[in-house]
């Protein structure tokens, strides 16, 4: 990678992460949960994933269903199989994910969520015959789990996400994952 380009992604990324304010955010800078996930995609690319969780101020009880969301800020890496030689090694995911988060009532243990995003991953991803064309790209998940422990201070769900550009530029080849996460909320 060029040092010119190295230095427009790098600028690409402060920027997005630049959009999040603390208003954006429930009025804090301190999260309410931090979370670990792992899983597997297309063409056996791994990912590895940390990051934190904002609460957002709307919840809202509609007959069966509480509606709540939040926000997370991830960074994860990704592997691809070994042996194929057309593929990226480690490439670095940044996301910040909206996230609109279902239980059947506020005691409910399980819940459901979904999400959409706009994340910057780096360099091109390459993954055998898949190649993206663009660093900037989309994440969406849907995902269910529960929460356990004392004050439902841990939550365990399994999701399924998709990263790609909506279309802005071809190829637009997209990886989908299916990856388990652990979550300590504060």
């Amino acid at each position: 990678m060029s040092k010119d380009r190295r230095r427009r992604s790098g600028r690409t990324a402060a920027a997005v992460f630049t959009v999040i304010s603390p208003s954006g955010l429930g009025g804090t800078l301190t999260p309410g949960a931090v979370f670990t996930q792992a899983g597997t995609g297309n063409q056996s690319t791994k990912a590895y994933v940390v990051g934190t969780m904002w609460d957002g101020p709307w919840t809202k009880q509609r007959r069966y269903i509480l509606w709540s969301e939040y926000v997370e800020v991830d960074v994860g890496r990704w592997s691809t199989r070994r042996g194929v030689t057309t593929s990226t090694a480690w490439p670095t995911q940044f996301g910040i994910i909206p996230t609109l988060r279902l239980r059947s009532s506020p005691e409910s243990r399980w819940f459901g969520e979904l999400g959409v995003g706009p994340n910057y991953i780096v360099p091109l991803c390459r993954s055998g015959t898949k190649r993206f064309s663009t660093e900037f790209n989309f994440g969406d998940h849907v995902g269910v789990g529960r929460s356990f422990g004392s004050a439902r201070r841990f939550e365990s769900s399994l999701r399924t996400e998709h990263f790609s550009n909506a279309g802005i530029r071809h190829p637009n080849p997209g990886e989908k994952f299916i990856q388990a996460r652990l979550s300590t909320r504060f």
